[in-house]
């Protein structure tokens, strides 16, 4: 097997970290202080193409593989976890856009996603509806050559601040399930959605919160995939979202690490550096091997897609593993620093909080072993299958 990067790649990659020191790590703590994102600075990335990576050049994208893909993901969230997730959304939702869109809706709307100036938040969640996500509530009623859409989305990542949201809504009966459910496009601004935003402990920068839409008109154009068929049509991308999520959150982890290490070689203690204590480092060294364990098993997802193979169950892996790891390895990281690491001057607080998101968000751990089950032995390991 080949783990290396053409010099292609390497570029791109290259290009992705110095962006991510030069613009993002400098200000990582400040950012989760922000009233509101930085635009000018989501234009600058998507002015390199990261936004547009999985868009065809034909349509304004770079075009890029999934491989390369995950490599701008990680290098981006090594330097600031939340601003990654701009990136790995505007990508994700375009490439949607570009399968299953209307050509009169993508006409307008593809560019602004690519050049970062419109974000599109992804409507699935309701309140009685999280994990069990095909057991939608919000229904949208055929009017003409309309939709009439109601009821409330919850835990919507940049609720309150995106221009767009790709929304997920029965147009068939509940006893259908997922076969009866469509997405819809549709801008935020309009009169009758209101918005909220919670009070999250981490990735402050891109919030969470509800979106309510009440009597919402929406063209039958901007219905994205066939009608009934939008939830099993999009999921489809879910399992390539899963992995960045993965990488993401190593991403993240490797940063805490590699401080953590310089760490222990600049601190004494009885006279000599903490790097000479095995009871330091071989935590770390355990880390380390974890980490590169899972980047790999991460790569080995992306791999697969860009060849075609079937990879739902090592997405799943990639999403359930990678977010718990990183988790773990950043407390490890902030122990190492002692009374230093309990501060929020350091990074490590915000990274472990920032990380701890996404062992609820996009589905949890325990869905995601139910989906391994699933892939290895069939529905008998689904009970509600």
């Amino acid at each position: 097997m080949d783990f290396s990067l053409t010099q292609e790649q390497e570029a791109i990659r290259a290009v992705a970290a110095r962006f991510g020191k030069e613009r993002l790590a400098p200000y990582y703590q400040q950012r989760e202080l922000a009233p509101a994102l930085d635009r000018g600075l989501l234009k600058d990335v998507a002015d390199l193409g990261f936004v547009g990576m999985s868009v065809p050049p034909e349509q304004g994208g770079l075009g890029l593989d999934c491989v390369i893909r995950g490599t701008v993901v990680e290098e981006l969230a090594y330097h600031d976890f939340n601003f990654t997730y701009l990136v790995m959304i505007g990508s994700l939702m375009a490439e949607i856009l570009c399968k299953y869109g209307d050509p009169e809706v993508v006409a307008e709307w593809l560019p602004k996603v690519v050049s970062g100036e419109a974000l599109v938040a992804l409507g699935l969640t309701e309140p009685q509806a999280g994990s069990d996500a095909a057991n939608l509530a919000v229904k949208a009623q055929r009017s003409g050559n309309s939709f009439v859409i109601n009821g409330e989305k919850t835990s919507i990542t940049l609720s309150d601040q995106a221009d767009l949201i790709l929304l997920f809504a029965r147009t068939g009966t509940p006893e259908e399930g997922a076969r009866g459910v469509s997405a819809f496009l549709i801008p935020l601004d309009q009169k009758g959605i209101t918005r909220t935003r919670f009070n999250d402990i981490g990735s402050k920068l891109i919030g969470r919160g509800s979106v309510f839409l009440d009597n919402i008109r929406v063209p039958e154009n901007h219905m994205v995939g066939k009608e009934g068929r939008g939830f099993t049509q999009v999921m489809q991308a879910f399992d390539f979202s899963r992995v960045l999520i993965g990488l993401q959150c190593i991403g993240a982890a490797q940063a805490s690490l590699n401080e953590t290490w310089r760490y222990t070689t600049e601190r004494e203690a009885f006279g000599a550096p903490l790097a000479q204590y095995q009871g330091v480092t071989f935590p770390l060294a355990e880390a380390d091997t974890q980490l590169t364990a899972a980047r790999w098993l991460c790569y080995r997802a992306l791999w697969l897609r860009d060849q075609g193979l079937p990879h739902t169950a090592e997405a799943a892996m990639c999403k359930w593993w990678a977010p718990k790891l990183s988790h773990d390895i950043i407390h490890q990281c902030l122990l190492t620093h002692g009374h230093f690491g309990y501060s929020m001057d350091l990074p490590h607080q915000q990274r472990m909080r920032d990380v701890l998101g996404l062992q609820l968000g996009d589905g949890t751990a325990q869905i995601m072993k139910l989906i391994i089950a699933r892939e290895r032995v069939g529905k008998v390991a689904v009970q509600y299958a």
